[in-house]
């Protein structure tokens, strides 16, 4: 086997959102990036965040959305972290020449490693001129667009299934999910991808305005590897998500 070989790191900056947009990473931690042949990886300590050798549920999230948005021609999506393009690419590859495409991602390092080293992986998607890039919390993207976007896609951690029990990520609480609610323009989609299931999760989204289906998917071609969940909540035409932020 060859020999695993570290090629960059990166330091997770403080969040600037209300609460910050994880609560699996925290400002401070050292994200690895090595590189194996020809596959890359993305570690926090021995803990695997991303890898190369499987993205089917990272480019089903986009699928999921974006086809719900057939008939659009100018829609306007916002995702939740970058990674190493996959979604990215899904997302752009199904979007016509009028769509625009936001991408938040929190750690800089991130978007030059996409530019760089990792752009071939997913036919360099940053260089589409569809695309622009924010580097910061994706909360205060969603606190400053009310009815902004026709499709919001995150994927961001483990989601709202934390490895060590129930997540408390703002972006998964009640209150993250009604300010997500207000940046999607009706009849918008979001589509939330999670390590696992969550209890709670499917009734809060649904009580911020969503219609909501849950899907079971797998890190290989969707029917191998790592099991994952994907949440789609497709924005109900009246009622629900319109109350004022609240403040924590």
């Amino acid at each position: 086997m060859l020999p695993r070989k570290l090629i960059a790191t990166a330091v997770v900056p403080d969040s600037t959102g209300p609460r910050g947009q994880s609560d699996e990473i925290s400002p401070g931690d050292e994200l690895h990036l090595y590189q194996r042949g020809e596959d890359f990886q993305i570690c926090v300590g021995n803990w695997e965040l991303m890898t190369s050798r499987a993205t089917s549920s990272e480019m089903q999230l986009a699928e999921l959305a974006c086809d719900r948005l057939a008939g659009n021609p100018a829609p306007h999506v916002l995702i939740g972290g970058l990674g190493m393009g996959f979604t990215l690419r899904a997302t752009l590859d199904r979007l016509p020449e009028g769509a625009r495409v936001t991408v938040c991602e929190l750690v800089p390092e991130v978007v030059e490693w996409n530019r760089g080293v990792l752009a071939s992986l997913a036919g360099e998607p940053l260089a589409d001129p569809r695309v622009e890039v924010v580097v910061g919390d994706i909360a205060r993207t969603l606190e400053a667009s009310p009815r902004t976007f026709d499709a919001v896609i995150t994927d961001i951690d483990n989601g709202p299934h934390s490895k060590t029990g129930p997540s408390e990520g703002w972006l998964y609480s009640k209150i993250g999910l009604r300010t997500l609610a207000r940046a999607v323009r009706r009849p918008g989609v979001v589509t939330i991808w999670g390590a696992g299931p969550a209890k709670f999760f499917p009734t809060n989204l649904r009580a911020a305005g969503f219609e909501v289906e849950e899907i079971r998917t797998r890190s290989r071609d969707g029917k191998k590897g790592a099991r994952f969940v994907i949440w789609v909540g497709v924005r109900r035409s009246q009622g629900g998500g319109e109350s004022p932020p609240e403040r924590q």
